[in-house]
């Protein structure tokens, strides 16, 4: 059995590759769906903080759960802080994914937190999953931090700084959060307008100018397909509360009609 810590390094290699991975993000604060998310084929899972359900003991259980499967999981943490990075990497976690972030300031000092000294000011100890409750210390030491960094694009502040953003080292990832970027833009829900579909535009070609994937979250399989199509690398396909409620809203229809 695998766990995430062990999994950063593959997932961050196949992006630096040029691969393109799907995943999705878990909300519901149950390990079982992250589990069935990672059985079900994602190549990684992402537990979200900021709007999911849970809290920290949704990370303890889920990178467990996707793990057996030998899926990575990331989190997204409420905010940038020293200690919201370094409690969720301690349990296990193979990335981090930052909301809300608007300079390249900003983006520096979050990666410097997902990270151990010298490159950063990750608290050090071992006692705790991401170092095998200290039967595995080579992440302590090793100089290439395994670590995935993944910096969300959903305002205006940060589009404007995108290409520096992308530009730092740790940052692996930059993510569209399509739903407040498009209400930065002034085109609230419109994700079909030209000036968000610029703006994706922007945030891939950023991406691809410092060897760095673009990530965004679709609503559905089509949805992803298409943003890959666009040069997005790093996908989400929903939440296990939206994937779950649309299917059985379509079946309850289809049943009832």
């Amino acid at each position: 059995m695998s766990h995430g810590p062990l999994d950063a390094g593959q997932l961050r290699r196949r992006l630096a590759d040029g691969d393109t991975t799907i995943g999705t993000f878990v909300g519901m604060s149950s390990a079982t769906a992250a589990e069935v998310c990672a059985a079900a084929g994602a190549d990684w899972i992402l537990i979200d903080l900021e709007h999911g359900s849970g809290g920290e003991d949704a990370v303890r259980d889920g990178v467990i759960a996707a793990g057996s499967y030998g899926v990575p999981t990331i989190v997204r943490v409420e905010s940038g802080d020293r200690i919201r990075i370094g409690r969720v990497l301690d349990q296990g976690a193979a990335g981090i994914m930052v909301p809300r972030l608007n300079t390249v300031d900003q983006a520096a000092e979050s990666v410097k937190h997902m990270l151990y000294p010298p490159r950063g000011d990750r608290g050090v100890a071992t006692y705790n999953r991401s170092c095998r409750w200290g039967m595995d210390r080579r992440t302590l030491t090793e100089p290439d931090q395994e670590t995935l960094g993944v910096i969300q694009i959903e305002t205006l502040e940060a589009l404007e700084s995108v290409e520096d953003i992308a530009a730092q080292d740790g940052v692996d990832v930059i993510f569209v959060g399509p739903l407040d970027l498009s209400y930065a833009l002034g085109v609230p829900l419109q994700l079909d307008s030209n000036v968000f579909q610029e703006a994706l535009q922007r945030v891939v070609a950023a991406a691809q100018l410092h060897n760095k994937a673009a990530g965004i979250l679709a609503v559905d399989g089509m949805g992803a397909a298409k943003y890959v199509r666009q040069g997005f690398r790093f996908v989400a396909i929903g939440s296990d509360s939206t994937i779950m409620a649309t299917a059985y809203r379509d079946a309850f229809d289809t049943a009832r009609n």
